[in-house]
């Protein structure tokens, strides 16, 4: 990846094998965690010392002084978190790197958009799942980190789901990326294997760290302010609703291939008696929105 061979290259960056065999002692972690903890920062070389106790003043400083400069930031009033430092933490606290759950299978209190009958939800190396036992539609399968399953029952778990699930891919449409914040390209797909149950989709992948990921084409309106004040005028909350309760937002049935060069995509939103048609580009921006 581009993105590693500069970094191993420049003389400006830490090599990755260097960055990370800073981090791979207990002592060191703690210091980090210490840092993220405290309630005001800088924090001086004693207290420090002490909420990380360590056997030796000599040894904490020693292990202090390695990660100075690449983690953590030394000034006049003590220590404190660079952004990389941070990004340490966070990838600890979302269990990224050591936590590895599974949750068994549960109801998600909601129906199939297609057969009408109890979703389910499971959860496995790191990924949710919605889909339907009866029928076998799925309802998306999407990156979900272990931290996020911590002190939130079910129905939370869901919700937090939902709410990751729109934002990510609302950046990734707006061509960034969601874990590097590279440069994201968006295709519209036809054929191949997915993990979502469309003949057409999107898809998006990073052409920094080939993070990708894929949707329908109806996720990408979730966020538009007409499909919004649509639902509004029908008395309905589109954003405290989960999106796998829209069949316009797992399926493709309500999405019409209008052309192809360039992409012009219909998607109709049925509601009661009424029904919005928006068209979006290649890009997934909406170029035309009406009622029909």
């Amino acid at each position: 990846m581009k993105a590693v061979r500069r970094a191993r290259e420049s003389e400006h960056c830490l090599r990755p094998a260097e960055a990370f065999s800073l981090i791979g002692d207990e002592t060191r972690v703690e210091i980090l965690e210490a840092l993220w903890n405290a309630d005001d920062t800088p924090v001086p070389f004693s207290r420090l010392y002490e909420t990380v106790g360590s056997d030796t003043s000599p040894q904490f400083n020693y292990h202090l002084k390695r990660l100075t400069e690449q983690f953590v930031r030394k000034t006049d009033a003590g220590y404190e978190l660079r952004t990389a430092g941070k990004h340490v933490v966070h990838a600890i606290v979302a269990g990224s790197f050591n936590a590895h759950p599974h949750l068994e299978p549960f109801e998600t209190g909601d129906d199939c958009t297609q057969c009408g009958s109890p979703l389910r939800a499971s959860y496995d190396d790191e990924r949710l799942a919605i889909d339907c036992p009866a029928c076998g539609r799925t309802h998306g399968e999407y990156s979900f980190p272990p931290g996020g399953l911590l002190d939130r029952h079910r129905d939370e778990i869901l919700t937090a789901f939902d709410r990751r699930v729109r934002r990510l891919h609302g950046l990734a449409r707006d061509g960034i990326c969601p874990a590097c914040s590279g440069r994201v390209r968006t295709e519209i797909v036809r054929e191949g294997d997915c993990c979502l149950d469309v003949d057409l989709r999107a898809e998006y992948n990073c052409d920094q760290c080939h993070h990708s990921r894929c949707s329908t084409v109806g996720l990408a309106l979730l966020d538009q302010s007409a499909v919004v004040g649509f639902y509004r005028d029908h008395g309905i909350d589109l954003e405290s609703a989960r999106y796998w309760q829209f069949d316009w937002c797992v399926s493709d049935e309500y999405t019409t291939v209008r052309s192809t060069n360039p992409w012009r995509i219909a998607v109709s939103i049925p509601l009661a008696d009424d029904t919005l048609e928006s068209t979006l580009d290649g890009g997934l921006s909406v170029i035309e929105t009406r009622r029909l």
